[in-house]
């Protein structure tokens, strides 16, 4: 076990384990890994609609930059704890650091469940994706459990290799469907969209008719996934800038991008009517816009690149639970088994094929038991996860704050103290929208419950766990989440 300590502060290292990673990883190459797992066309295509259905008004772009804005002022803090704490436990390392051991297990358990379900909800949705392009190009009648189990196979093959071989698919994945966006998004506005271009969506006194709060909740969700630079540190080239540089690109690119593509829908659909009419059909408005400006072709390859955009986010998603649970079982929480390093790929290749036989088991489980794959395992699943690492967001922005009252440092106090208490301010607020309307997201009311009962009861296993091994067992709690 290293015993190498940063000079300032007295915070675990990274592990010898992972040491003998690959380092080839650039701010490019983690850019395109994280912008992939939210899914640009996924998004455009599913959650920028509910934004305006559900917010009831035409300001999906101010929703956007407003939650861009409180992203990067979050960003502003996580990125500095990187150069305190150095191994890539990213939520539960920054939590760990500034708020003890005992919260940095929770949030490690919290975690790794939210990211975890949120995969499992994704590849119903691919499954369901690609079942229908299958359908429709190919006419062959193939169940959505079939697509997803194949994409999970595919995925397997991926995450068991070096990340730079993900990093490559997903980097022509992402500049593909980034480029679908973008053409539809320059066809509508350069048509003048339905009604002419219209300042309408960017007007502030607008924001707030209707149901403001479901709108920028959705406008959150969208960013889900942009956090996960930290979670790839130990491949990369030269963390201390890398991971700064790669989480603020991310969340420009996000923002702008969705920022942008959100106005254009409005455009295109009408500003005035841009809630009612994506509210009668949210899930075909992108394919819609599509075909009426830019043409059956391009129709066409949003439809199929939508399928490959989602296969991304996936791969995208397995490769962060794979690295979750890597530094988890380096810092003594799980199996050491799973922290292996192999010793030709230079990648945590066990622990991706523990995250392919666990994401089989629990999609085939629900597949049995008759679930919707959209309305049920897609619709509960994400919004569980959405709120597991929003409440993450909020306890790694009191961390940071913790951190830096008890300890002598020359950060600056925008970094260490402002910024961190303003997002903790605007995710708040987020969190209390999501609880506010979290029957919306997860399907009712008694859902609802036991999804809050269900994080409660993964942050309290964690965190319960360590606790009674700092009584019991002296020398087992102090392996805890060391390096």
């Amino acid at each position: 076990m290293s015993t190498t300590r940063d000079s300032r502060v007295s915070v675990p290292s990274q592990s010898d384990k992972a040491a003998l990673l690959h380092r080839g990883l650039g701010v490019s190459k983690i850019v395109f890994i994280v912008v992939a797992a939210v899914a640009p066309l996924g998004a455009a295509s599913a959650v920028i609609p509910l934004v305006f259905a559900l917010g009831g008004n035409s300001s999906a772009p101010l929703y956007f930059v407003g939650a861009g804005i409180v992203l990067t002022v979050f960003a502003v803090g996580f990125t500095l704890m990187s150069h305190h704490v150095r191994n890539a436990g990213a939520f539960y390392s920054y939590v760990q650091a500034g708020l003890g051991k005992v919260s940095g297990a929770g949030a490690a358990s919290l975690a790794l469940v939210s990211y975890v379900i949120l995969l499992i909800g994704l590849y119903a949705l691919l499954g369901v994706f690609a079942s229908a392009a299958v359908e429709q190009y190919l006419g062959l009648n193939v169940k959505w459990w079939l697509c997803a189990g194949a994409a999970l196979g595919l995925i397997a093959l991926l995450g068991y290799r070096d990340i730079e071989v993900s990093a490559k698919v997903l980097g022509v994945a992402l500049v593909l469907e980034g480029l679908a966006v973008l053409v539809v998004d320059v066809a509508v506005l350069s048509k003048g969209g339905d009604t002419g271009l219209s300042a309408e969506p960017l007007d502030l006194s607008n924001a707030f008719d209707g149901a403001p709060g479901l709108g920028l909740m959705f406008a959150f969700f969208a960013f889900i996934g942009f956090e996960a630079t930290a979670v790839f540190r130990s491949e990369a080239k030269d963390p201390e800038r890398t991971i700064p540089r790669a989480t603020y690109i991310a969340v420009a690119l996000i923002g702008g991008l969705y920022a942008l593509t959100s106005y254009a829908i409005a455009v295109g659909l009408g500003a005035g009517q841009a809630a009612e009419v994506a509210g009668a059909d949210p899930s075909n408005v992108m394919q819609s816009l599509a075909h009426r400006y830019a043409g059956s072709v391009v129709e066409d390859a949003v439809i199929l690149l939508l399928v490959t955009s989602l296969f991304a986010c996936c791969l995208s998603f397995h490769n962060v639970v794979t690295r979750y649970q890597f530094n988890l079982a380096n810092g003594r929480v799980l199996p050491a088994y799973i922290g292996e390093v192999h010793p030709k790929n230079l990648a945590p290749s066990r622990s991706s094929v523990v995250v392919t036989v666990a994401s089989a088991g629990i999609l085939g489980a629900l597949t049995a038991a008759g679930l919707d794959p959209v309305l049920e395992i897609y619709t509960w699943f994400a919004g569980a996860a959405t709120l597991g690492i929003l409440l993450l967001m909020l306890l790694t922005s009191v961390a940071v704050v913790a951190f830096h009252q008890r300890r002598d440092s020359n950060d600056p106090v925008w970094n260490s103290v402002i910024a961190p208490i303003l997002s903790f301010l605007g995710l708040a607020y987020v969190v209390y929208m999501v609880l506010d309307n979290l029957d919306l997201l997860v399907g009712g009311r008694t859902a609802a419950n036991w999804v809050c009962i269900g994080l409660a009861t993964s942050f309290v296993a964690g965190a319960g766990v360590t606790a009674i091994a700092k009584v019991s067992s002296p020398e087992k709690y102090a392996e805890i989440l060391e390096d």
